[in-house]
């Protein structure tokens, strides 16, 4: 069956400007133009639409999602898999959260207790959950299966003072790599306490042991190369990624 632009849109709940949008840039084009202009798509488009809303509702950029789907070895069935298993973490994150907020709600009322560790529990499976869903592939194929899990095994594991820690020092780490960025010297001393800050940030999430010099770069390079990074931290300033990987490689230097 074929569709046009307004049916697909009404169809699918993507407005008809979204679609035109995907077109333009070559995301997701129309089988046929019309001689009265009317796009008209058909079951590969639609398909390939589905896909693009499933990468979507998971948060991947439209420039991954388009190199994602136009790789010479995308397996549909592949995709849809990954898409279930990211979609039924999710909903376990979800219920968790639910089950928090409701004990939350039951401890108010003075109905039953609940501990320090338990309010934070669905923070942190939420955090492995959306960490799992955006960057899960890539990580396990370059770290390891045994890497990754011991690594959501300790971010499990961590009390509310070292969950607390974290996120301080995040917030820390965000605040004086704007300083240095600011600054404009990725050798600096306040880049170099970004650095050091960052490293000291990562050891409580890696497995034990992982945390070196030619990890630490190879990451910072990662950042650069994988727009999903780049756009968390030139969040800060556009630029910060890679003042970052600089920042990082001069911390090295002997």
């Amino acid at each position: 069956m074929e569709y046009t632009v307004s049916q697909l849109a009404k169809m699918s709940g993507v407005s008809t400007r979204t679609l035109r949008y995907y077109d333009e840039i070559g995301l997701l084009s129309p089988v046929r133009i019309e001689h009265n202009k009317y796009r008209i798509y058909g079951k590969k488009e639609v398909d390939l639409l589905q896909q693009i809303l499933f990468y979507r509702e998971l948060g991947v950029p439209l420039e991954r999602i388009d190199q994602i789907i136009k790789a010479p070895d995308f397996d549909k069935e592949m995709a849809l898999e990954e898409h279930l298993s990211a979609l039924l973490q999710r909903k376990d994150q979800i219920e968790s959260l639910i089950d928090n907020v409701t004990k939350t709600i039951r401890t108010l009322k003075g109905e039953t207790i609940m501990t320090d560790k338990e309010k934070f529990e669905g923070f942190k499976k939420e955090m492995i959950s959306k960490n799992e869903a955006q960057y899960g592939k890539e990580i396990r194929e370059k770290y390891g299966d045994d890497a990754i899990d011991a690594s959501y095994e300790n971010i499990k594991g961590m009390s509310k003072e070292k969950w607390e820690e974290s996120q301080k020092l995040s917030g820390q780490i965000n605040e004086l790599l704007q300083m240095a960025f600011e600054e404009g010297d990725s050798a600096g001393p306040t880049a170099r306490k970004v650095c050091e800050l960052h490293g000291k940030w990562l050891c409580m999430f890696w497995k034990e042991g992982t945390f070196s010099e030619e990890a630490h770069k190879a990451l910072a390079d990662g950042y650069v190369a994988d727009e999903r990074f780049t756009a968390y931290y030139d969040k800060i300033a556009p630029g910060c990624t890679r003042f970052l990987r600089d920042a990082i490689y001069s911390y090295y230097k002997k």
